[in-house]
């Protein structure tokens, strides 16, 4: 066996096809409160896109409906401040990014499931981590 071969079926890849990275701890982040933008079949909103949220996006996500500012505890959500990581819902993150409201979006940390909703060209345009391999932006 190779020992590319040697990596377990779960693993779970970025959207530049590496191994996925974590995106945030403070606040803790993610579907799963992992700190990662891990996906999984209960993650039924793909809160797969790793942002880090300015005043315009969070602004924009509660215009929709989607207050990400107010503390939730019940819900282990803290509220978010500009400048937070957090693994927000890829429709949401597209929504945002068709109004010209995106967040920035760290590639590394942002799962691939988030590509069957969102263009890799939206999400590289918003890119605020540039990966080892630079092919992966070309």
């Amino acid at each position: 066996m190779m020992a590319s071969m040697s990596e377990p079926d779960n693993v779970e890849r970025n959207v530049l096809g590496g191994l996925l990275e974590p995106c945030g701890v403070d606040p803790m982040t993610g579907f799963y409160r992992t700190g990662s933008c891990s996906s999984g079949p209960d993650d039924v909103g793909s809160h797969t896109v790793c942002a880090v949220v300015s005043a315009e996006f969070l602004e924009m996500q509660r215009r929709l409906g989607n207050d990400l500012t107010t503390a939730r505890p019940e819900y282990g959500f803290p509220g978010l401040r500009p400048g937070d990581r957090w693994c927000v819902v890829a429709v949401r993150w597209l929504q945002a990014y068709q109004a010209g409201a995106a967040a920035a979006v760290v590639l590394a940390a942002t799962h691939e499931r988030a590509l069957e909703i969102v263009p890799i060209e939206a999400l590289r345009q918003h890119a605020v981590d540039v990966p080892d391999d630079l092919s992966g932006l070309e």
